[in-house]
């Protein structure tokens, strides 16, 4: 699981990571810079290691090290910014996240799910379409808002994040 700095990123933990442990997957997660600053400010990098049993990815490996994860059968992005939307459909890989969700888009047969954390004024700016376009041809499942209306709480432009709608779709995707 990828999370990035999006606000419902302090609860990666409770409503993904765990719910994801007790459908019975094995989860390994890597943060975005940002998200990884205000997780480890709130302890939730350590408790997040604790829960899966795997390093909390945040920055790149040294050379030489071991891989922290063992290989994954599905990457899920969620929150995802429209920064990350935008790099990972540009092919941009400038943090750890990004490397590995890109890597990913280029692995035949490895699902690649993003749900965007966005606001309705990142959906009109011109170049929104685009990214989600070059997104969708390379396969990759992007669950926009309006696919999950009944999911989750609103509050101003930002809905909610449909977690459980998350791994539903993830587990459909996977079957």
């Amino acid at each position: 699981m990828i999370g990035c700095g999006a606000g419902g990123v302090e609860r990666l933990r409770g409503e993904l990571v765990e719910p994801a442990i007790e459908r019975g997957w094995q989860v390994a997660v890597t943060l975005t810079p940002t998200a990884g600053e205000w997780l480890r400010a709130i302890g939730e990098v350590e408790r997040i290691s604790q829960v899966t049993g795997l390093a909390c990815r945040v920055e790149a490996r040294l050379p030489g090290a071991g891989r922290p994860h063992p290989d994954i059968d599905c990457y899920v992005a969620c929150p995802a910014t429209a920064n990350t939307v935008a790099k990972l459909a540009l092919g941009i890989a400038d943090n750890q996240a990004l490397t590995t969700l890109g890597e990913a888009i280029g692995t035949p047969g490895v699902p690649v799910v993003v749900f965007p954390k966005i606001n309705a004024t990142q959906v009109r700016h011109p170049a929104w379409q685009s990214h989600v376009d070059a997104l969708r041809t390379a396969g990759v499942h992007l669950l926009l808002d309006d696919q999950f209306a009944a999911h989750g709480p609103r509050s101003g432009n930002a809905p909610g994040i449909p977690w459980s709608g998350v791994l539903d779709t993830v587990e459909r995707i996977t079957d």
